[in-house]
């Protein structure tokens, strides 16, 4: 008899600094169940894509439960958590006889009343199903240590960052699963921690010395039958187990596992401080002086305000105005009120318009302006872009906005504006401006890098900044953790 193999997703990536809890409804709003899961994320470069893929290439039947992804917010309300864990437990216990399930988490969902969201969502499903293969999905930004995963069989996170393998990842945990349920052999499950935190911002993959160490890892797979994720963490969630980890999956057994684990744990360790400045960090004012030295030559520069969590920053908005740098793009600024206020009064107008920065007083307050009303309405899209290749994004109610030589789209919903996307939907091409303000931390830079002329990294007073040692931890003990220690491992 074919396996059956149930698939449930409750993702997101918590910035607990946020004010603004992320409630069900948000949720509810891009949540994907039973059947219509499964026809929507066929052929998607995603988790719950790929395990879709191993599933019907190995003749197991896929059973869908729900997904629902925010990416990048605030926290959690409680009760979202406790519903869609009852959700989980309950829909597996009506889809009759199952063999395992695919639980895809992110590992940085932050709830005020959960010590580790993802921990409990594993225990649950552990505890009403004791005898149940459990397999889970995480993204490379997760905050796990042991305790997390104490109820599963299988776990394995995203490679890369940007997170270009989302698809992969899912059939690693798929193929894995149904390795484990063919052979009737339960591999090693191990996790160390090196105490390292790091900004996100010097989380992406191909930066050295990270990309050499993870290229070890991969050639540690080729050589022994195993499975490592080397994890960033997510600085910007405060939990007890917040920073870097490495998972390892070893089918040779527990004590391989655990060695694995450990050896890349330490070289995180040993190489902490080169990880932890692997890029340039520029203030707003070094960074425009860049631009006015050296404009840019036919292809355009990328301002990142990285610090930005909410996609709704104001302070490099703020600086461009008035100043002479060709035409600037902003993409995808989040602010509903706004968009609201241009659809009222239609295209062609004119209007005083307080833009964004609502979110947090660190965003830095509304920018006053007076815009021309270029289009507006609602409007969604298919991610065409590498990362999330596929699946269907809503703005809501969205603007376009002339601001002098500054044009912005407004909109209603949180969304990446890492790719192309935000200027093909509205029939432009992100070569026609000289500078784009972006918001983000590393998925910008499978498409960006090989555009643009260069990329200037810009902190500001945002809730993300890139010296971890000012973000107000409570849950997170510093004394052993670098960079507050810098004592060797």
């Amino acid at each position: 008899m074919a396996p059956r193999i149930a698939f449930a997703g409750f993702n997101l990536e918590s910035v607990t600094a946020v004010p603004q809890i992320v409630e069900r409804a948000e949720f509810e709003r891009v949540c994907v169940r039973g059947v219509a899961l499964t026809e929507r994320f066929r052929g998607t470069n995603t988790v719950p894509g790929g395990c879709l893929k191993i599933c019907e290439a190995e003749g197991a039947e896929f059973v869908p439960l729900f997904h629902t992804l925010l990416g990048a917010l605030g926290p959690t309300a409680d009760e979202a958590v406790a519903y869609y864990t009852n959700e989980i437990v309950e829909g597996l216990g009506k889809s009759g006889p199952l063999d395992g399930v695919i639980l895809f988490l992110h590992g940085a969902c932050w709830a005020p009343g959960y010590a580790d969201v993802e921990r409990h969502v594993i225990d649950a499903v552990r505890t009403a199903f004791p005898a149940l293969a459990i397999a889970v999905a995480l993204d490379y930004h997760g905050n796990i240590d042991r305790e997390t995963l104490r109820g599963a069989d299988i776990a394995v996170a995203y490679r890369h960052s940007p997170h270009i393998d989302m698809g992969e990842t899912g059939e690693r945990a798929a193929r894995a699963l149904l390795r484990l349920l063919r052979d009737g052999h339960r591999p090693g499950l191990a996790v160390a921690r090196p105490d390292v935190v790091i900004p996100s911002i010097m989380s992406a993959t191909a930066l050295e010395p990270l990309a050499s160490i993870i290229a070890e890892a991969r050639a540690a797979e080729q050589a022994g039958d195993c499975d490592i994720s080397i994890m960033a963490g997510f600085s910007y969630a405060d939990n007890a187990n917040t920073g870097m980890s490495v998972i390892c999956l070893d089918w040779d057994g527990q004590e391989a596992a655990e060695a694995k684990a450990q050896a890349f744990s330490d070289q995180l360790r040993v190489k902490r401080r080169a990880i932890a400045s692997a890029i340039p960090i520029l203030s707003a004012e070094a960074a425009l002086a860049d631009i006015a030295h050296k404009p840019a030559s036919g292809r355009p520069i990328v301002l990142l305000e990285h610090a930005d969590r909410m996609n709704d920053s104001t302070h490099l908005l703020r600086a461009l105005l008035g100043r002479d740098v060709g035409r600037v793009n902003v993409p995808f600024l989040l602010d509903p009120k706004t968009a609201t206020q241009a659809h009222e009064a239609g295209e062609g107008a004119e209007i005083a318009i307080a833009l964004a920065g609502r979110t947090a007083p660190e965003t830095g307050g509304p920018v006053e302006a007076v815009a021309r009303v270029l289009w507006s309405g609602p409007k969604s899209f298919t991610v065409s872009g590498r990362y999330q290749r596929g699946s269907f994004v809503d703005l809501g109610l969205t603007a376009l906005l002339q601001i002098g030589a500054i044009r912005v789209s407004v909109v209603s919903h949180f969304a990446f504006a890492v790719d192309g996307d935000p200027f093909f939907i509205f029939g432009e091409k992100p070569e026609d401006y000289d500078v784009i303000l972006l918001r983000s931390k590393t998925h910008f830079r499978d498409f960006y890098e090989p555009l643009a002329d260069r990329i200037l990294v810009v902190d500001t007073p945002d809730l993300g900044p890139a010296d971890v040692r000012l973000i107000p931890y409570r849950q997170l003990d510093t004394a052993k953790a670098y960079p507050w220690s810098d004592a060797p491992a």
